[in-house]
């Protein structure tokens, strides 16, 4: 019966700790406790970004390919 009430204790304790942590984030607080404006403006992606952004993923899929080929050429 004492495991149990130590374990019941210790689970209790770890679970108000993680309660009075809450959510965990990267951004300054101010000091009330709100979190404050950042200054990070979200735009939407353009086509010619977009196409870039899909020209370097085939660039990089191609490069592991090429690599993964090389090292079963070698025999590992």
């Amino acid at each position: 019966m004492k495991k149990f009430s130590l374990v019941l204790t210790a689970l209790t304790a770890f679970g108000g700790i993680g309660l009075a942590a809450g959510s965990a984030t990267a951004a300054p607080m101010s000091v009330n406790g709100l979190q404050s404006e950042s200054g990070v403006t979200q735009v939407r992606m353009m086509h010619g970004d977009r196409m870039m952004k899909k020209r370097m993923m085939r660039k990089q899929m191609m490069k592991r390919r090429m690599m993964k080929k090389r090292m079963m050429n070698r025999g590992m």
